[in-house]
Parts: C-alpha cells; structure tokens; sequence
C-alpha cells in the first residue's frame, strides 16, 4: 500500500493501514517529515480513535484537557455560551484535547516507526495511474512505484483529485494569523487555560487556548480581508490584521502584538464531491474534503479516514489473505463522502454565523444566550462513534433560522 503525504491525515492512515497487517510505505514530498501551525482541537470522535490505537494517553501528556469552551463576542466581550467539556467527556466516552500540530504529527510519525511503515522523504508524486492491475504513482525524477492500492493524502492541491473532478480551491476571503505565547510572559499568565475560547465578531473571530501541559498560550486571529474582495493578489496582510481587529474588546487588542506577523495563512476549501475513488486510488484529508476551520474538524476527518478505511481492510480480506480493494474503497467512499459533504458544509455555516454584524449579530447573541450549557443537540451528529456504515451516520440537528428580525 502507498500513502501519498505525509502529513497528519497520511500518517494517521499509515498507522491504520500497517495495524491491519498491510506493508505500507508513505511518500513524502519534504525534504523531512514535519508540520507547520500552532494549535489544533481533538473532539472525541478523534480522541476515541487515539484511544483505539493506544495513543490518547501520550496525547494527552503532550496536550491539554480544558473544562470549558466559551464563546464570546468580540466587540464587548461578553459571554454567549459554553460547553463543559468534562461533562462531554462523561457524554461522548472521551476527552476535548487541544494539542500541537507539530506534537499531533510527531506521535503519528513515531507510531508509523513503530509499526514498521516505510517513511521516504523528497517523494513528490506528479502522476497517478489506475489502469493496469496495480496502480502507479510517477514521482517528480521520472521513477514510477506500484501498489495494490494508494492512498492520495497530498493535500488542498491535490494532483490525484485531478482524476475525478476538474475543480479549484474556493477562497473565503478569509486569512488566519496565529501566535504562541510562553505562559511566564504576562499575556500568557493572565490567560484562563483552563478554556477554550472563540470571541465571534463583524467579519472576525479571535480565539485561544493553551497547549504544551499549559506551557504556551495559542491564539488565532481570523478576518476578511477588504483586500481579497477586491480581487488583489496581495492580501491577508499585517495592516489590514490590525484594521479588522481595531474595533474589539480591550482583551482582543492586546493579544494582537503576540502574532507571527511574517507568515499568515489563507483560508480555502473546496465544494464537496461524492466519488473519492478512481479504480484501485483513493483520496483522504484534504484531498478529499478541505475544509473552512470553523467546526475544527479538518484534521480530525483525516483521521477518521484512516481508521475507517482500516476497519474496512479487516473487513474485506480475501481467503488468502490479499484484501479485496474494490470492495473495501466502495465501503470507505459509501461512509465518508457524506459525513465529510456535512461536515464542509455546515462549517461554511457557522462561519458565516461567527462573523454576523448589525440585527443579525443581536439575534444570534439572543439564540447563544438562551442556549442550555448540557445541550447536546448541535455536536451529538458530530462527536459520537465514527460510523463505518451509511446507516450508521447520525441524524443532523435541528436548524435554527437568522432572520433579519430581533425579537
């Protein structure tokens, strides 16, 4: 088996692959394998899966296991709603952690060496193949590899999904600035890190959180940009940063000096698609299903890929042993492409109802208000067991219309 991409989503499924018995060897197109970022938030559909594979205790070591998530407005910084993550904990079977990519990575690739899965480096596939009995990658200096099947986790960009759609990466306008600060610096300290915190405003959002056992404190800073709207090539950049946020509560404005302010990241997905499999290739993460980050559900979708379509391989082996890939790629393209249409789609969602303004922010801060802290019924489609059937899936829940009235 090849994995194409070693992130996050291609390492996971790397892991999950080689516990079901495959040899499996993962491409890399780095020079080393690594990740880029700052913070990232595991639900329990992505805690339970580390459970299963025997790393949600070393997750939880290197992460944080917060009490609360809080949303705030972030124009007068006032409390809308929060889940009490402990008692989610109690509901769901498992913890909210937030962690550090670069951790998250690391424990993935440290797991893959254990298991024994190949890590090749400065791999960069540039072609996919599905027509002869084994499917064929080409890599960048010509060379070509084979496997019975490959999994295509190489991206936004993907080249493989070139094969089933010819489609492009949708920008939201939006641009994300993160930053880490040392909790012994005074930002740092004076932070609840016991929480996690979104303050939802006009066209913006601001959120943070600690990682590292409560050694960092992360922030994130979210906005549209003016710049992106009216079609210039640069955009996203530190003063329009500052513009947007220039109307915030006094708690935003002075976490804004602790971002990176060299390096900022773009915010794109992609409309969903239904058919993730082209003979005996298939796409994970991104490739598959980039998402906006509003639910915080992009890495964690890689990682339910993985471990699906590893229950599956068990599922679907032959008598000697071999597995049945058409089979098996069916049952994981039958599950997952739904789930993941939901999850894409309800994020663009509720990041338009993070960033309302004027009548309609009053309204949705009114709807927040009134929301039961125990109530379940807007995650438990999200955070329950992941479904390997179709009929497994959960209901969606109840949608609650915005109108342009208050009262």
């Amino acid at each position: 088996m090849i994995v194409v991409g070693g992130g996050i989503g291609g390492l996971g499924a790397a892991y999950a692959l080689s516990r079901a018995g495959l040899r499996v060897r993962v491409l890399e197109r780095g020079a080393s394998f690594g990740e880029v970022g700052a913070g990232i938030q595991l639900a329990p559909n992505c805690t339970r899966i580390l459970n299963d594979y025997g790393l949600l205790d070393e997750a939880r070591s290197l992460g944080v296991v917060p009490d609360a998530m809080v949303m705030r407005d972030a124009l007068d910084g006032d409390e809308l709603t929060r889940l009490d993550l402990r008692d989610l904990e109690r509901r769901y079977g498992f913890p909210y952690l937030v962690i550090h990519r670069s951790d998250l990575h690391a424990m993935l690739l440290r797991a893959c060496e254990r298991s024994g899965v190949e890590l090749v480096t400065s791999a960069r596939v540039v072609g996919y193949d599905s027509a002869g009995e084994r499917a064929t990658v080409t890599l960048a200096d010509g060379t070509a590899q084979q496997a019975p099947a490959v999994l295509a986790a190489d991206g936004l960009h993907s080249v493989a999904r070139r094969l089933l759609v010819d489609d492009q990466p949708v920008s939201s306008a939006y641009v994300s600035y993160r930053g880490t600060v040392p909790t012994s610096e005074p930002r740092g300290a004076a932070v609840d890190l016991s929480e996690v915190v979104v303050h939802v405003g006009p066209r913006c959002h601001f959120v943070h959180y600690g990682l590292r056992g409560g050694e960092l404190l992360n922030q994130v800073a979210v906005f549209e940009s003016p710049k992106a709207l009216a079609g210039e090539e640069e955009w996203g950049t530190p003063d329009e940063l500052d513009t947007a946020f220039s109307h915030t509560s006094e708690f935003i404005q002075e976490g804004l000096p602790y971002m990176w302010r060299d390096r900022w990241w773009r915010m794109y997905d992609r409309d969903p698609i239904m058919t993730w499999v082209h003979g005996d290739i298939a796409l994970l993460g991104d490739a598959a299903h980039p998402p906006l980050q509003y639910i915080a559900q992009g890495a964690i979708m890689a990682i339910e890929d993985g471990w699906v379509l590893g229950e599956h391989v068990q599922r679907n082996r032959r008598t000697d042993g071999s597995v049945d890939w058409p089979t098996t790629l069916a049952a994981y393209q039958a599950v997952r492409a739904e789930h993941c249409r939901r999850v894409v789609s309800t994020s663009r969602k509720w990041g338009q109802l993070w960033h309302l303004d004027g009548q309609e922010r009053e309204l949705r801060n009114e709807i927040l208000r009134a929301r039961d802290t125990y109530d379940y019924s807007m995650t438990d489609w999200l955070y329950g067991p992941t479904a390997l059937f179709p009929d497994d899936e959960p209901p969606m829940f109840e949608k609650i219309p915005i109108t342009n009235h208050v009262g």
